[in-house]
């Protein structure tokens, strides 16, 4: 069977993707503070950055960057994910300039960032190390030398060996009801695996299901760290997520010459 569409996932899931956190706009905050944290350790005194968030879907992270005075710039696969990252910083009197692009082929320049970003398990989409390889080599390709390469990842822990089921319910509060957020998990070999993301939306005295279906790898933090020292990357360190303040563990890693 042929793997779900992530262009087709995001383009669908834009419009609700704020409901997956109980407060969107407070982990914009959260969010923005702890890389801005983590990136001013390893860039000090070059601030204010110029960032690339090339999977920057509706700008959870993108937005708290720029709320911190960095120059952020957005791109995604989803062009409705896209739109809406820049309709919210609108909204917020930021600017970012945000687009529809592959990660695997960045439009942009060479060397025109001093941080390359990509966070939210954003890289488990891509289910080859081909596909990876081409994602971190157009990212190096796009990064200053002396910059910074930002990626954050689940850590699936024993999940791919045990092939769990289901991801915990999130529970939204919304001004109609509570939002309920869930995943089932469909497992093909190599950590591939089909999820089905189902929210339970109010609607009166019932629910109403909307369900979304996506392909991802799950890839150990090991075998992410390897591919982005394969491909021109040098002092590769995972951080926690006790270490980083971020959701998911963080990697840092800078550009070698």
């Amino acid at each position: 069977m042929a793997p779900y569409s992530a262009q087709d996932f995001y383009d669908r899931l834009a419009e609700d993707y704020h409901l997956i956190y109980a407060d969107w706009p407070a982990s914009v905050s959260r969010q923005g503070n702890a890389l801005d944290t983590l990136m001013r350790k390893y860039l000090a005194g070059a601030e204010p950055l110029d960032v690339l968030d090339c999977s920057c879907g509706i700008g959870t992270q993108s937005i708290g960057l720029a709320e911190r005075g960095h120059r952020v710039v957005g791109s995604d696969l989803s062009p409705a994910a896209a739109a809406r990252a820049a309709a919210e910083a609108r909204r917020r009197g930021l600017a970012l300039p945000a687009s529809a692009a592959d990660m695997r082929a960045l439009p942009f320049a060479d060397a025109s960032f001093d941080v390359v970003l990509s966070a939210d398990n954003s890289l488990a989409h891509l289910l080859t190390e081909e596909d990876v390889g081409r994602a971190v080599r157009g990212m190096r390709r796009v990064v200053r030398d002396g910059g910074l390469l930002v990626l954050t990842a689940k850590d699936y822990g024993d999940a791919r060996q045990t092939r769990r089921q289901s991801t915990v319910p999130q529970v939204t509060d919304t001004a109609a009801g509570r939002v309920v957020t869930f995943q089932l998990w469909h497992w093909h070999e190599n950590g591939v695996h089909d999820l089905e993301h189902v929210q339970l939306l109010p609607d009166r005295d019932t629910w109403r299901v909307q369900v979304r279906r996506a392909t991802s790898r799950a890839w150990t933090l090991l075998e992410l760290a390897g591919l982005v020292q394969q491909c021109g990357f040098g002092d590769v360190t995972w951080h926690s997520v006790e270490e980083a303040h971020f959701f998911q563990p963080v990697l840092t890693a800078r550009p070698m010459a």
